[in-house]
């Protein structure tokens, strides 16, 4: 498969920052609900009557779970913040690179937190035993179609 191009054909400096911006802010749309939507079930679940008859480690999973989430939700909100905050300010370059770290990293809190809520369902439904195989799947899952089937791709173009 031939090595695709950084910028497309008769495309100027400007054009590709103006596109990989929109292609950025894109991705983003299609990943803030999703966590959005974990977070609020998990800003829930406490007000559940069954809430009290969690386990101390139980607690602690789901506990890091929140945080995980409250991050990845500040995170991947944060280049489209940056990207207003600085409009007009010809910094373009560096809107596209900052945000581009901010979704990788917020992609990757959204992983523990997806992997932690995973964990804790099958831990409260089936036990510990099933809930560990369960959450070290997950984490293989989302760790190899987010991350390595891409990195490896681009480590094979190269």
């Amino acid at each position: 498969m031939a090595k695709v191009p950084s910028r497309t054909k008769d495309e100027n400096e400007e054009e590709r920052l103006d596109r990989e911006l929109l292609e950025l802010l894109n991705e983003l749309r299609v990943v803030i609900p999703g966590v959005q939507v974990l977070f609020a079930f998990l800003l829930v679940v406490p007000f559940q009557v069954k809430f009290d008859t969690l386990s101390s480690l139980q607690e602690d999973l789901y506990f890091a779970t929140l945080l995980f989430a409250a991050l990845a939700t500040a995170l991947l909100i944060s280049p489209s913040a940056y990207h207003r905050a600085l409009f007009r300010a010809h910094e373009k370059p560096r809107i596209i690179e900052y945000g581009h770290r901010l979704a990788i990293a917020g992609t990757v809190c959204l992983m523990f937190a997806m992997t932690g809520a995973v964990t804790l369902i099958c831990d409260l439904i089936f036990g510990p035993t099933r809930a560990i195989i369960t959450g070290v799947l997950m984490l293989i899952v989302y760790s190899w179609f987010w991350f390595v089937t891409g990195q490896w791709r681009r480590h094979k173009s190269s």
